[in-house]
C-alpha cells in the first residue's frame, strides 16, 4: 500500500533532508510535509533532487500540543517520521526537552488525532556505555548506566515509542537505531575530520585501531525509514514490525580510523607515521583537558567520552532489518565519503 501523506518531524535537519529526498524519489511520491523549529534551508545542495517549493513546512515547537495538533490537522498524514533531535555536546535540559518531552507530546497528539503509524529515529548508541559491542542484534540489553545524556534520553524516548504500539488502538510504531551517520548536510563528523587535518592533528591516533566500528551513510538511513513507513501501511507487515526496534548500518564495519584517513586521503594527505595514544593514557589526558577547558570556558577537543568511542568495538547485526524491512545499504562507505566531500566543497564555493 502506498503512502499518500507523510510528516517529517525534524525534516529541516541533516537526516531530515535525506528523508525528504528518499520519499521524494518514490515512484508514487507522497505529499511530504515538514514539522521543525526552523524552515528548510534557503539553498539546497545539488545532491538533493527535491523541490523545496513543493514541501510544506510547519514551523513549531515539538513540546507544544497545539503546534503538533495544528500540523497534523493541516497535513493529515498516513505516517509520521520523527527524526528531530539535538546534536551531541549540548546541555542535558535540551535533550530532555526535545528527546523526552517532545517525543511524549508527539505520541500523545498522534494517538488523539488517530494517526496510525509512527517511525522514530533512535540511535545505536542506546546500548553503548563504553564496553565493546560485537555484532549486536536487537536482543542486546540497554545498559542501566548510560554512556551520556544524549543516548540516555534517546533510550527513554525509544521505550515510550515502543510501549505506545497498540494494535487494538490501530496505532503502530517502529524505532530505527542508525549507527555513525554521515553524508551531505553533516555538520559534525566529516567537517570535524577536515578541521583536524587543518589543525595539523591528523598524525595523532587514539587507541590501537584494532576495533571495528559501524559508519552509516545518511541516504541509507533514510531508505530504512521509507521502508518502515511503507511496511506500516500494510496490514500483514505492520503486525510483524509494530513495536519493534531495528539496527541500521552500512553492514560493513571498518577499523575506526579508516573513515578519517579516507577523508584525509581524499584531501591529498597521508601521514607517514602516527603518534599512538593508548586508551588509558588518552582517557587521563581527556579528564585533564575537560577540567582545564571548563576553567577557561572552552570546549575540550579530547574527552573521556570521545576516547571510549574511538577505542571500543561497536558493530551491529542488521539481519532483522534486512528480513522484515527489506533494507539493504544502497550507497557504500567510500561513495558516501565522496558525496559528502563533494557537498562540502560545493557549500564552501
Amino acid at each position: 500500500m502506498s503512502i499518500d501523506s507523510v510528516i517529517l518531524v525534524g525534516g529541516a535537519g541533516f537526516l531530515g533532508l535525506h528523508l525528504i529526498e528518499q520519499f521524494w524519489r518514490l515512484d508514487n511520491c507522497p505529499k511530504i510535509s515538514v514539522f521543525d523549529v526552523r524552515p528548510l534551508p534557503e539553498k539546497i545542495s545539488s545532491y538533493f533532487s527535491f523541490d523545496p517549493a513543493q514541501i510544506d513546512v510547519f514551523v513549531g515547537d515539538l513540546t507544544s500540543e497545539k503546534d503538533v495538533k495544528d500540523a497534523i490537522e493541516k497535513f493529515r498524514p498516513d505516517v509520521i517520521v520523527h527524526s528531530a533531535s539535538p546534536m551531541h555536546g549540548l546541555a542535558q535540559e535540551i535533550y530532555e526537552k526535545v528527546n523526552v518531552q517532545g517525543t511524549a507530546n508527539l505520541i500523545k497528539c498522534s494517538r488523539e488525532m488517530k494517526i496510525q503509524s509512527l517511525v522514530y529515529t533512535s540511535s545505536a548508541g542506546v546500548i553503548f556505555n563504553g564496553q565493546d559491542i560485537y555484532n549486536a542484534d536487537e536482543r542486546w540489553p540497554i545498559p542501566e548506566i548510560p554512556m551520556d545524556g544524549y543516548n540516555e534520553t534517546k533510550a527513554t524516548a525509544e521505550k515510550m515509542v515502543m510501549e505506545a504500539n497498540s494494535p487494538k488502538d490501530n496505532f503502530y510504531t517502529v524505532s530505527l537505531r542508525p549507527a555513525g551517520i554521515f553524508g551531505p548536510g553533516d555538520r559534525q563528523l566529516v567537517p570535524g575530520l577536515r578541521q583536524v587535518l587543518k589543525n595539523g592533528q591528523s598524525k595523532f591516533q587514539v587507541g590501537d585501531n584494532n576495533n571495528l566500528f559501524d559508519w552509516t551513510y545518511a541516504g541509507n538511513v533514510a531508505d530504512a525509514h521509507v521502508f518502515a513507513a511503507q511496511k506500516l501501511q500494510e496490514a500483514k507487515s505492520r503486525e510483524l514490525i509494530g513495536g519493534e526496534t531495528f539496527f541500521i548500518t552500512n553492514d560493513s564495519p571498518t577499523y575506526f580510523w579508516t573513515l578519517a584517513r579516507t577523508v584525509w586521503k581524499a584531501d591529498g594527505h597521508i601521514d607517514k607515521r602516527n603518534i599512538v595514544l593508548s586508551r588509558s593514557v588518552a582517557i587521563a589526558i581527556g579528564y585533564v583537558s575537560e577540567k582545564v577547558c571548563a576553567l577557561i570556558g572552552k570546549e575540550a577537543g579530547l574527552t573521556p567520552f570521545r576516547v571510549k568511542v574511538a577505542c571500543a568495538n561497536r558493530y551491529h547485526n542488521i539481519s532483522k532489518a534486512k528480513e522484515l524491512l527489506g533494507y539493504k545499504p544502497r550507497v557504500s562507505i567510500a561513495d558516501g565519503i565522496k558525496y559528502t566531500l563533494d557537498w562540502m566543497d560545493e557549500a564552501k564555493a
